[in-house]
């Protein structure tokens, strides 16, 4: 009898439960979860953990928030490796990278300077680089310096 090898595992679906396992519970803990939409800082239509996309004007469910949150961390998470494809064996610095992109967008996270510095490998300087985003509306908000310190904190993790 010859010993059963195991199957092949999927470096890309690995690496993404591994940052979803991470970023999720981060992005909650600084979005917050509201069930009814709301306007926020800067006059988007928001519900749930910080979605903005696709919003309807109803009363969302526990359940909806936190599919919608898994379904858009993989997105935005998606689109920061396709930016930095090197993130991919990074679970805790992509998990990071995702949290900010989620936050400022796919468009601000890849032409970042923390994107820039990702993509030639220097580590502490892409974290260092996420903590600039933390600005709304032109102004510093205390929420946003708090947030980008625990992205900055898990980014540096494992460094």
């Amino acid at each position: 009898i010859e010993p059963m090898s195991k199957p092949p595992v999927n470096k890309k679906a690995a690496g993404l439960a591994a940052m979803l396992a991470l970023a999720v519970p981060l992005i909650a803990v600084w979005e917050g979860k509201e069930n009814n939409p709301y306007v926020d800082l800067v006059g988007v239509l928001t519900v749930c953990y910080g979605e903005t996309r696709g919003i309807e004007n109803r009363i969302y469910s526990d359940a909806e928030c936190e599919a919608m949150l898994t379904e858009a961390a993989g997105d935005f998470g998606g689109a920061v490796l396709e930016r930095n494809p090197n993130l991919i064996d990074r679970p805790y610095q992509w998990a990071a990278a995702t949290s900010l992109a989620y936050n400022v967008g796919k468009a601000g996270y890849s032409r970042s300077t923390a994107a820039k510095r990702f993509e030639r490998g220097d580590w502490a300087g892409g974290c260092e680089a996420m903590t600039w985003w933390n600005k709304a509306g032109g102004r510093v908000v205390r929420g946003l310096v708090n947030r980008r310190q625990a992205e900055y904190r898990l980014c540096m993790s494992d460094l």
